[in-house]
Formats: structure tokens, sequence, C-alpha cells
């Protein structure tokens, strides 16, 4: 799930003393420990599988009770600020990377309660690139629990490659051989599904080929460092490939659409390509390529599970509980299994768990599943230098600057240098406010 807002007003929502809520109703003694689950899954089938976990964290846990608090993923953020503003905020929430970034700086996350249940649930289990997106800025503790996330590559048809005697692309120069060999634009074909519309997709997909070149929006130290060689290199490719994609600005619609239906033989998407493919009966004919330059890049997401600060001793522990409960192999394995294919598992233990292999979906794929899984040792997103996960980042992405650069260069075919020096500046800007 993608997690955005602007940190400035969060901060001035949250400028009065805030109190975490987990819903105690305890009347006595031997009464039960109310605590609150908030988590996007509105959906009946994703209903069905959280309700099903609730009841199984209960029956094994009868002094707690789990009361869920469903809410649709476009409202999920106002809803937090609005829960916490009030004193209100649920014991456990479901949360996204960058958004649990915001929070940890508004100190809404009991960081302690969380290390003790990654260190319950065996934090050795998780990918490193899945607990990295999670690490906050200082570098102490981590924001959450990995649950699930998704991972963007470049996906080929392996007929298609081959009928022109091509192989998997491992470089950036594989990858532009190809897109030119496929691109006939008389007849409407082209080599590549690349994004670049001004949105969050041109911006994903673009900073796979700049970290790929060492390039990144900060330095080791947080400070601005865009307009670089590195960078101009990254960029330049990337308005070069585009001359070899659908023309126009092409957003998530385009890019699947001509990968589905063979105007493409790659596109750069997420893992949610998969299920689609599979639907199609043509998972034995997909491929997953991280194309390196100087080194691998992936770009990906992760849904965490946290807990909020300021519950009493009660709920804490019923919080640990069940967030640990959610951590167990076979309960994440359920959770990542909602929707088979696109979400991804970020534990070992759940992509060598036997209920996760023997899935429809997953044995569609086969190896592919556990390759796609471990790429997320491979993640690199802009903002995240070394083990620093620099929190300005997410102001430089919510100015939409980067999305408008990929855009000027590749649909308004303007120059690198100088739209590269006008970003720099934009960036500038935003960092000062």
């Amino acid at each position: 799930m993608k997690f955005k807002i602007a940190i400035l007003v969060f901060t001035l929502v949250l400028s009065i003393t805030l109190s975490a809520c987990g819903g105690n109703e305890k009347a006595g003694e031997d009464a039960k420990t109310t605590i609150e689950f908030m988590h996007s899954s509105v959906e009946q089938e994703r209903l069905a599988v959280i309700n099903k976990l609730v009841e199984k964290f209960e029956k094994e846990n009868p002094t707690i009770k789990i009361k869920q608090v469903p809410v649709q993923e476009d409202s999920y953020n106002t809803k937090i600020i609005t829960l916490a503003s009030a004193g209100k905020l649920p014991a456990v929430l479901e949360v996204g990377q960058d958004y649990a970034k915001v929070m940890d700086k508004e100190q809404l996350i009991d960081k302690e309660a969380v290390s003790n249940t990654l260190d319950k649930s065996g934090s050795q289990n998780f990918y490193d690139g899945a607990l990295k997106l999670l690490t906050p800025e200082d570098g102490k503790g981590h924001t959450g629990v990995p649950i699930s996330g998704w991972v963007q590559g470049i996906w080929f048809n392996k007929q298609m490659l081959a009928s022109k005697g091509f192989e998997e692309p491992k470089t950036w120069e594989d990858v532009m051989s190809i897109a030119k060999a496929f691109t006939d634009s008389s007849n409407k074909k082209y080599g590549i599904g690349l994004p670049t519309v001004e949105g969050g997709f041109s911006e994903q997909a673009f900073s796979q080929f700049a970290l790929s070149n060492n390039a990144n929006v900060l330095d080791g130290k947080g400070q601005l460092d865009f307009n670089n060689q590195a960078m101009k290199e990254a960029l330049t490719y990337y308005k070069k490939l585009a001359r070899y994609t659908m023309p126009g600005s092409n957003d998530t619609t385009e890019v699947k659409d001509a990968f589905m239906n063979g105007t493409t033989p790659m596109a750069v998407y997420s893992t949610y390509i998969l299920p689609s493919v599979y639907e199609e009966g043509d998972a034995g004919n997909i491929g997953f390529a991280i194309p390196e330059k100087k080194t691998k890049a992936v770009f990906g997401t992760v849904s965490a599970i946290t807990i909020s600060s300021g519950l009493d001793e009660d709920q804490k522990e019923a919080a640990q509980k069940f967030t640990t409960f959610l951590s167990k192999p076979e309960n994440m394995t359920e959770w990542v299994l909602m929707s088979p294919g696109g979400a991804q598992p970020v534990s070992k233990a759940v992509t060598e768990n036997a209920a996760y292999q023997a899935n429809e979906v997953v044995k569609a794929f086969g190896d592919l599943s556990t390759e796609i899984a471990a790429s997320f040792n491979d993640i690199q997103v802009f903002g995240l230098v070394g083990e620093k996960n620099y929190l300005k980042m997410g102001d430089i992405s919510s100015s939409g600057t980067i999305p408008k650069l990929v855009n000027d260069i590749t649909v308004g075919e303007k120059s690198v240098d100088i739209e590269l020096e006008n970003a720099e500046q934009k960036m500038k800007e935003v960092l000062k406010k």
C-alpha cells in the first residue's frame, strides 16, 4: 500500500498532546483486554481471511479481544491523523514503510515493543531489504514488523525474446538492444512498456536505473546530491530508452496493457502484474529481470504491522502478542495469499512454507516465485543511503519534482542538463520549507 502525506500538515495536526488509545475495556480482573487493529483490507474476501486469523488468535488468547478497524486505502492516512489527534489511535496498525517513518517522527510508534516482537518472530528470517525499509532515520530499531510487500523490475516475454535470439536482459545495454529490435512504431509495436507519466510510477521506475548506477537523491549525510554525473547518465539512458516505448504519458494502465496484449516484449511493473498473467494461463512464459549497471537495484514497498505508543501495560502486552501472532510463518502466509502473486513474502520462512508453495498461483510460476521474493535483498529506494533512511525524501517525492523531470525529458523531449538543474533547484526550495 502507498502511504503519502505532507509531513507539515501532520505535524500541525499533532501539535496537541497525544496519547494512543488501545481500546481497553476491562471492567474487572476477569474481563478481557480489548485492543483495536486498524488495517486496509476492506474487501469481503480479505476480511474473511483476517476474521479467521483474529478468531484463531482469540481462541489461543482467551483474555484478549481484537476489535478490527477496516479503513479504505484512499482515506487511511487521514483516518490515522483523526484518531491520533483525538487520542484514540488503535493499538496495532498496518502501515506502509513511508508513513511509518512519519509516525515515528511524531513518536506514535512504540519501537521497543516492535523490536521485542521482531526478536520473538526471528528477525533473521526477514529479508534484509524489507527490514532496511522499516529502519528509521536514526538507525535505531524498526518502525514495524514486515508482513508483506511487492517488488518491481522488468518483466519479459520469453517466447517473444527468443524469436529474435534474445535471452534474459542482464544489463542496461541488453535492455536497450531488445527494445530497439522490437520497435516498429508504424505497426504500433514497441520494445518496452516504460512509465513516462508525470506521476509516482515514473519516479519508481526511474529510481531503479538511477540507483543501479549508484545515483541517489541524497548523500550519506542526508544532503541533496542530485545534479551529478551518475544521475545525468541515468536520465540520458532513460530518455533514450523512452524512444522505444509507446508515445504519450504512459501510466500503469498503458504499460500493463501493452505487455499483456503483446504490444511490447518487456515492461517495467510491479509483481501485481502476475495475477493477470496467471489468469491468461501464460505463467511459464514470463521472466523477471533486474538489469545492472554498477549494481542491482530493485524498487519495492513493504507493508508492516506496528504498535502505537502510549498504551498501558495490559494493552501493550496484548498488542505484542497479537503482532507476534501475525508474524508467525503460517499466519504471514495467510496474509500474503490474500493476493497471491501480487503480494510477496518478506520472510524466508513464508517462502519456504508448505502452504505458500502449494498455492496454485505460486506453483504456476515455479522457481520464479522464489526468485522474486529473494529480490527483496536487492531493494534500493531514493533517500535510503547505507543504513540511513532519510525522512526528507518524503518531501521531495511529495513535490512531484522527479516525475515531472522524467516526463519533461521523455514526452516533452527537453534537455537533460537543463531539466536536471531545474529539478535540483526545485528540490532545494522544497527542503527549505
